[in-house]
């Protein structure tokens, strides 16, 4: 797309999957547009409505197990998030939306849910729940900065061939297996909350760089810079394998 067209960020089902505040990560994304003089609109797309296919960026959030299961059930009726997806869209999801996009999961009552099968990942209950801070060691192909944020989910997510991770867990749970998140082309997940987006400024201008075509200008914020040392102090990286 052109440098001065409007980037329009579907902010998918916030009625049903905004639980940890992962709507924030929206306006994370369309306050670093403006910044750079990038036009910017948020289109909430509430359960029941249609999902519209020619948005720009589509972000799910997280949910408890009956709100995660109507999701899935919404998005397989309306196909809009699918049809985006496979004409190139960004496509994000946490937690909850990480295992809706994926090809099944199973809620804590051990009921199995059809995904959407835009990443190759299958979710089981884990014995215990996952709650706290994470820090992975991301994948080369993202960057060089770890992610972080914070987790509380009871999923095991095991990647298939067609999807890779984000990264290594140094800190945390994650997946469960020692790997954080999943990408299959432009579409991203993760278990991290914070928002994420918020809390990795990197990862954010990733997302706009698949859809701007081009790498956003610099953005320099101190504040970012700040919550980013306090929450690596203390973790020791080994070397990358």
């Amino acid at each position: 797309m052109s440098g001065d067209s409007e980037v329009r960020l579907g902010l998918v089902l916030p009625d049903v999957l905004g639980t940890y505040s992962d709507s924030g990560n929206a306006t994370v994304l369309s306050k670093r547009l403006e910044w750079r003089g990038v036009p910017a609109t948020i289109v909430p797309i509430r359960l029941g409505e249609p999902v519209p296919s020619s948005l720009d960026l589509y972000l799910l959030g997280g949910g408890e197990d009956e709100a995660q299961a109507l999701a899935a059930a919404h998005l397989r009726a309306h196909r809009g998030l699918q049809e985006a997806a496979a004409r190139g869209a960004v496509v994000v999801g946490v937690c909850a939306g990480f295992q809706v996009l994926g090809t099944s999961f199973v809620t804590s009552g051990g009921v199995e849910h059809e995904g959407l099968g835009l990443l190759d990942a299958t979710t089981r209950p884990g014995e215990r729940r996952a709650v706290g801070e994470v820090v992975a060691r991301v994948d080369s192909l993202l960057g060089d900065e770890p992610l972080t944020g914070f987790e509380n989910h009871q999923g095991n997510t095991t990647l298939g061939p067609g999807s890779a991770p984000l990264g290594e867990v140094v800190r945390g749970v994650g997946n469960g297996d020692g790997s954080e998140g999943a990408r299959t082309g432009h579409i991203l997940a993760t278990y991290l909350h914070g928002p994420v987006l918020a809390r990795n400024p990197g990862l954010a201008d990733l997302l706009l760089e698949w859809v701007l075509g081009e790498p956003p200008k610099p953005l320099a914020l101190a504040e970012v810079s700040a919550l980013r040392r306090e929450r690596l102090s203390g973790v020791r990286f080994g070397h990358r394998r």
